[in-house]
């Protein structure tokens, strides 16, 4: 590919001053605690997040990520009495039963069913052994260097931990598996002969909160993992070890909707910016954007945008051909890019296309 041409620096985001911050700082309860913008994976706030840390429940979010990746929601599992005799939290299974893997993925996200997790392991992993290790896979996959799980609900063993930074990107994966949020966004439901209420009070207590999901063990305290939306920004913010953590994520998410609102700077489909056309008969062409770009912006941050072509452009000019990338960078430092489409047609000047033509003709 030719050598990139800066051609120009041209969208400006004057954001300095413009929005201030309204919520200036933010504490919590926790032993640990994070709070991260989903889309563009940056950390608005943490609290020594790198702590190794028991997590309890919070676990049944890989438990529910990789049973939606690898299962089937209709299939039919067969309760066995082991399942039965599950410690802990319990949507309550009976020996014999059979109940399609969306009905235990309810009790798994919304009872916060122990038995659930031994169901749903036992039937997508084979064995609970080998439906640890596919947890662990995914814990891999997603960058979850600081992570081991042992068991598929949560309970305390020594080989079992998380940090509050990996919750993080689990959660940010989870929330992007439409199936998953919807059951843990669910309140109440009925289904396979049960009806069951959501334990996460979070969505109860603030708008916008669409999920996932709470924990506790004497060990670990109290465990919260969850998801709130405004304005089109997702924000998770996940608390290890926090007696308060209800109003510690309340006041977490109004921290980061009041002091790092997102910015969009690319919207799919619509202009970005111009480019000069030569021999056209038009002299520029709009430049369109291929993909959105929105990033959270602090006060006093300042969001810019740089546009850089492959080459010069020259007619003809055909619509929706890709000509280059607008680069967006936050305070110099490069955030993110998109690939810019040329937004229309710029046929060459009428009197190069007859020249082109009368060179085509017989003499």
């Amino acid at each position: 590919m030719p050598k990139r041409i800066l051609c120009c620096l041209s969208v400006v985001l004057l954001l300095y001053g413009i929005f201030p911050c309204q919520a200036c700082a933010v504490n919590t309860s926790a032993t640990s605690a994070i709070l991260v913008d989903v889309n563009s994976g940056r950390v608005l706030y943490e609290q020594n997040a790198d702590a190794k840390m028991l997590i309890a429940s919070t676990t049944k979010i890989m438990t529910a990520l990789v049973a939606i990746r690898e299962g089937n929601l209709g299939e039919v599992v067969t309760i066995d009495r082991e399942t039965t005799l599950t410690e802990g939290s319990s949507m309550y299974l009976k020996e014999g039963e059979k109940l399609t893997l969306e009905t235990l993925l309810y009790g798994l996200m919304l009872c916060s069913g122990n038995d659930a997790a031994v169901a749903i392991a036992g039937h997508v992993g084979g064995s609970q052994a080998g439906f640890v290790r596919m947890m662990n896979e995914t814990a891999g996959d997603l960058g979850m260097e600081h992570s081991s799980f042992a068991n598929p609900n949560g309970l305390d063993h020594e080989d079992h931990y998380s940090t509050a930074r990996d919750m993080a990107l689990l959660a940010c994966a989870a929330v992007q598996n439409e199936t998953l949020m919807r059951i843990a966004s669910t309140r109440t439901v009925t289904i396979g002969g049960r009806t069951m209420t959501n334990h996460n009070k979070l969505l109860g207590y603030m708008d916008g909160c669409i999920g996932l999901k709470t924990g506790y063990t004497r060990a670990a305290g109290r465990t919260l993992v969850s998801c709130a939306e405004r304005n089109g920004q997702r924000l998770v913010a996940v608390t290890l070890q926090d007696g308060n953590d209800w109003a510690d994520h309340q006041a977490l998410f109004e921290y980061g909707f009041s002091a790092y609102p997102a910015r969009r700077a690319a919207v799919l489909g619509h202009t970005v910016d111009t480019a000069a056309v030569q021999g056209g008969r038009s002299d520029t062409v709009p430049l369109t954007a291929a993909s959105g770009f929105a990033w959270p912006v602090g006060a006093g941050e300042r969001l810019e945008t740089r546009i850089e072509l492959d080459k010069p452009l020259a007619a003809p000019v055909l619509a929706g051909t890709a000509v280059g990338q607008a680069v967006f960078t936050l305070d110099g430092a490069e955030v993110g890019r998109v690939d810019l489409l040329c937004g229309r047609t710029v046929p060459p000047e009428l009197g190069t296309a007859m020249s082109t033509l009368k060179t085509g003709l017989p003499e």
